[in-house]
């Protein structure tokens, strides 16, 4: 049984691996942010981390005896020098006090890395863990397109070759959710909304080269509110917007690195509408919902691949 820890600036996350019967055990809670506002700084998610973890693994454990083979927890970001919140520093510290205690094998791993591997859990797409393919990575802070591939240290490298060059997906979704008097985060009541619509849009994405351009969805949307436009159809033109940048991105991209898998992951892209689209036209690989939001069950896999090294 593998155990993974995930401290992200949304969730405090932690997930077992049962390697033999390739089941994921997972528990999790979102971190408490006041009505109207827009995130948490580090600090109060550092603190809201301390609070909930314990009781988090506790549940997750619960009176079963696991025997731990090893532990994996994110601590940054992205895979890349100088990606670091101190949000993950909650998860890096227990799991390290774990590794001691139990005398297991730990091991570090992106935040990034997680959602990939955890949406190819969801998909039962492991395999592509052996091959090259592209990632979209889709939320509160990420906006990227990456060629993953294989790599003998990392499990998986993961390099960018795409992104939004100004706002993030998940911000647009949780800023225009705000805007229209949802709670934070945003996404799934956006959803919710949406799917109450029955405008029909046609929109053309804002790209410069391979990357997209988000910040003008959340000023269209704001003129449509101030105009006085129905909230579901907002609602619907940005999660709209949104896809009609990841359809740019994806058919520049297929163009230049030809005919390669491609992973959907990370929160925005729990969202139905978005994956029908994306679904219909690229045949993209998309993960439960549970394991597109922010989760510790990729770090628990990868934690599974990296015992084996």
């Amino acid at each position: 049984m593998f155990l993974g820890i995930d401290t992200s600036n949304y969730t405090t996350s932690a997930a077992l691996y049962d390697e033999k019967n390739n089941e994921i055990i997972q528990r999790k809670k979102l971190l408490p942010v006041k009505e109207g506002e827009l995130g948490l700084r580090q600090s109060d998610a550092v603190f809201s981390h301390v609070k909930q973890l314990g009781d988090i693994v506790s549940d997750l454990i619960g009176e079963n005896k696991y025997n731990i083979d090893a532990i994996g927890v994110s601590t940054r970001p992205r895979d890349i020098d100088g990606s670091y919140m101190p949000c993950f520093l909650v998860g890096e510290m227990v799991t390290k006090t774990l590794s001691s205690v139990l005398s297991v094998k730990r091991y570090e791993f992106s935040h990034q890395q997680g959602h990939i591997v955890a949406a190819l859990f969801s998909a039962g797409r492991l395999d592509l863990l052996n091959e090259k393919f592209i990632a979209f990575h889709l939320s509160g802070g990420t906006t990227e397109a990456l060629l993953v591939t294989p790599d003998e240290d990392r499990i998986i490298k993961c390099e960018k070759i795409a992104g939004s060059s100004d706002l993030k997906a998940g911000q647009a979704v949780d800023r225009v959710g705000v805007m229209l008097g949802l709670p934070f985060p945003a996404g799934k009541y956006l959803e919710e909304l949406a799917l109450m619509s029955t405008a029909k849009y046609k929109i053309k994405p804002t790209m410069k080269g391979f990357d997209c351009c988000l910040s003008g969805i959340e000023n269209k949307c704001k003129k449509m509110l101030d105009s006085g436009e129905k909230k579901e159809d907002i609602a619907l033109f940005c999660l709209k917007s949104i896809e009609a940048a990841l359809c740019g991105m994806t058919d520049a991209l297929l163009s230049e690195y030809g005919k390669l898998p491609l992973i959907y992951a990370g929160g925005v892209m729990s969202n139905k509408i978005i994956r029908k689209t994306i679904e219909d036209k690229y045949s993209g690989i998309f993960a439960l919902p549970e394991f597109s939001s922010d989760n510790a069950a990729g770090i628990a896999v990868l934690s599974s691949v990296a015992a084996k090294k």
